[in-house]
């Protein structure tokens, strides 16, 4: 009696260890340190843990309504950190709609990108799922619509698996499917990105876009929102109401802009 107490712990230390790998391996790998992209503004990458956004791992992005402008809004700011990646970018598309000189001034060069059309959603999760493992992307950015907890969590592990960072851009056909995007899924971050009134220039032109970014979910962080102005040339945010020498224009035209104002 004595010996098969004794042996009955040594039986079963392989299971237990199995399913502490499982579990480890279904939260995200909490323990280990993970590599980030800043965005290299303070306040944003003082709420995300590790100081930036996680690479290797899944990320949502939506617009803050149903029509075109604050979809196109959350296109930019998912090519803006796509384009701080290293490497070509995989975008899958539903929709022949993605305007690729928007996303080049978002700091995304159309050589970068490697476009997929997909036929349905089964299609894009499978793409979506084959770009993460890959490992040799920068960035996977895909439109979706339903997001399953079991899809999310496939797309998850991949992500890990590969080191490639995935933003599931949410695009809905119906204002009712935006309801989608409040269930849980295993996304690492959950973003919402509403257009804002644009701020003067100090000078005459066309005035950079200026967001409200809502930080909805965050693993192991708290939610937060957040004021900034749109991408620039480099895919970088600016805080709002602070312009940036990227505004203007480079070369001589820059320099005479300067010395106008000097002399005024």
């Amino acid at each position: 009696m004595t010996i098969a107490e004794d042996s009955r712990p040594t039986r079963r230390r392989p299971a237990v260890e199995a399913l502490q790998t499982t579990i480890a391996r279904l939260e995200g790998n909490k323990g280990r340190t993970r590599a980030v992209l800043p965005f290299g503004v303070r306040e944003i990458d003082a709420r995300l843990p590790g100081g930036g956004l996680a690479l290797g791992a899944l990320h949502e992005v939506a617009g803050g309504g149903n029509d075109a402008l604050n979809a196109a809004a959350a296109a930019l700011f998912a090519a803006g950190v796509a384009a701080r990646t290293k490497g070509r970018v995989l975008w899958i598309v539903t929709r022949p709609d993605l305007f690729a000189p928007a996303l080049d001034q978002a700091g995304l060069a159309a050589r970068r990108i490697i476009h997929v059309a997909a036929k349905s959603d089964t299609d894009m999760l499978a793409c979506f799922e084959e770009g993460l493992r890959h490992g040799g992307l920068g960035a996977v950015v895909a439109e979706v619509g339903r997001l399953t907890m079991t899809a999310s969590r496939r797309l998850q592990l991949a992500a890990e698996g590969g080191g490639t960072i995935g933003i599931a851009l949410r695009r809905w056909r119906r204002q009712t499917e935006a309801a989608e995007f409040g269930q849980p899924t295993a996304s690492t971050t959950r973003w919402r990105i509403s257009l804002l009134p644009s701020a003067p220039l100090p000078v005459p032109g066309v005035e950079r876009p200026r967001w409200l970014l809502e930080l909805l979910r965050a693993r192991s962080g708290e939610s937060a929102d957040f004021e900034v102005e749109g991408c620039d040339a480099k895919g970088r945010l600016g805080p709002a109401g602070v312009t940036h020498p990227a505004v203007l224009a480079d070369g001589a035209a820059a320099q005479e802009t300067r010395s106008r104002r000097a002399r005024a």
